[in-house]
């Protein structure tokens, strides 16, 4: 959420700083215009009702004394009881206005670090660089490859759950399982992070304070007749941890990852990658999140993502990774790098991790905040990162593992997650 301070004191900064997302963003009818009209509203009420109320303490203190005096006060006292009525009045509309104001502030976006490049599209995305050798032969499809081997079974998970949920089998289940274990030992045991186990049920107060609620509702799955939601990252329950918290600042950061089921409707990627587990209803993901000051968030931000790609290095794994541009950066960011793995089926980079900086905005919807020795409490920056998506992952080892008998060549560094075995062939891990 953005500072309501900042909002009234720098405005023009603040808009223009908005204005980079797109035109819409800062529009007459966007949020920010709104609640840009409901603050002037707010100030004329409370302006007025302050105006009334001198006036009225002016008309009671004068009608003391004329009753002092033994005068008639009459048309004082009435004059005495509109201006009260419409001092209530005054301070219902302010009351109101200042509601609407708070529920359009949750649905702006978070405004731009003054380092995020412009742009128009994602093709405005900058490559900041490249790492290892890109695969140029010919290679089949991970559906295909999957298929063949017997390992996933889309018809069973279209059976079960409908379109976007696969089942995996033997090797790839157990693939699947490595994976989470290297990831979640390797951010513990080499770059120091406190693992922890979290809900995938999270309440309305708990979505709202990460910003999924209230502008990302259709992308839920919400349970019915319940206050609760599937999560669709663990940055939900992990951040929010500290809800409503204030933090010794000789604490931070505070760094934690997570592994966990994550859920999205996917409501605005109709016939997007409807083939495959690119894209999918329900996946697994070992996630990063950072809680520190606002000084530090962007030097975290290098660290978080230097995670992610230690992950990719260690399987082997080519990638790029590219800052994200000014209209391509989620709503509750301030600044994004994305980690993009080379699919040689496709012959291309696709996303397998988003790192961000959130700055001060998710601290102050979540009420997170720290107070250093003798100062005052002031929000805390929080920072996420996926390290990595597992589908994704397990789909780029199949696609860059391939070889012209049919068989994976696994990564070395996962062989003593899989009991020795480096290959998989025909639905069984080999050693």
């Amino acid at each position: 959420m953005i500072d309501r301070q900042e909002f009234r004191r720098s405005f023009d900064e603040m808009n223009a700083a908005l204005a980079r997302r797109g035109d819409d963003v800062v529009a007459p009818d966007s949020p920010w215009g709104k609640a840009r009209t409901l603050d002037l509203t707010q100030r004329e009420l409370k302006a007025e009702a302050e105006t009334l109320q001198a006036e009225r303490n002016r008309v009671s203190k004068l009608i003391g004394q004329k009753k002092g005096a033994g005068e008639d006060a009459s048309a004082e006292l009435a004059a005495m009881g509109k201006v009260s009525r419409r001092v209530k009045e005054l301070e219902s509309l302010a009351k109101d206005a200042e509601a609407a104001f708070s529920d359009e502030l949750l649905e702006i976006p978070n405004p731009l670090h003054a380092s995020v490049p412009d742009g128009s599209s994602e093709d405005d995305n900058i490559e900041i660089r490249r790492w290892g050798t890109p695969r140029t032969d010919t290679v089949p499809a991970h559906w295909d490859i999957g298929t063949d081997l017997g390992i996933l079974d889309f018809e069973a998970g279209a059976t079960l759950a409908g379109s976007r949920f696969t089942v995996l089998k033997g090797a790839a289940a157990r693939l699947e399982r490595g994976l989470m274990q290297f990831m979640l030992n390797t951010h513990v045991d080499t770059h120091g992070y406190e693992e922890v186990w979290v809900p995938a049920i999270v309440n309305r107060k708990t979505m709202t304070g990460t910003g999924q609620l209230p502008k990302f509702e259709d992308d839920l799955y919400k349970l019915e007749g319940e206050d609760a939601y599937l999560i669709p990252t663990a940055e939900v329950p992990v951040t929010n941890l500290y809800q409503d918290q204030i933090l010794d600042a000789a604490t931070l950061p505070r760094r934690h990852c997570a592994y966990t089921p994550c859920f999205r409707r996917e409501a605005g990627s109709a016939g997007r990658d409807v083939r495959g587990m690119i894209r999918q209803h329900q996946f697994d993901k070992v996630e990063l999140v950072h809680i520190t000051t606002a000084e530090r968030a962007l030097t975290d931000l290098e660290e978080l993502t230097g995670h992610a790609e230690a992950i990719l290095q260690a399987l082997e794994l080519p990638y790029r990774m590219v800052e994200l541009c000014s209209v391509d950066i989620g709503f509750s960011a301030q600044k994004t790098y994305d980690l993009e793995v080379w699919l040689p089926s496709q012959q291309c980079y696709r996303e397998i991790s988003s790192c961000s900086s959130f700055g001060q905005f998710q601290g102050r919807r979540a009420g997170i905040r720290y107070r250093e020795e003798g100062g005052k409490p002031q929000a805390a920056a929080t920072l996420n990162g996926s390290a990595l998506a597992i589908g994704r992952t397990l789909v780029a080892i199949l696609e860059n593992g391939w070889q012209e008998d049919g068989s994976i060549k696994l990564p070395a560094v996962l062989h003593p997650y899989l009991g020795g075995i480096k290959s998989i062939v025909s639905n069984t891990l080999q050693a």
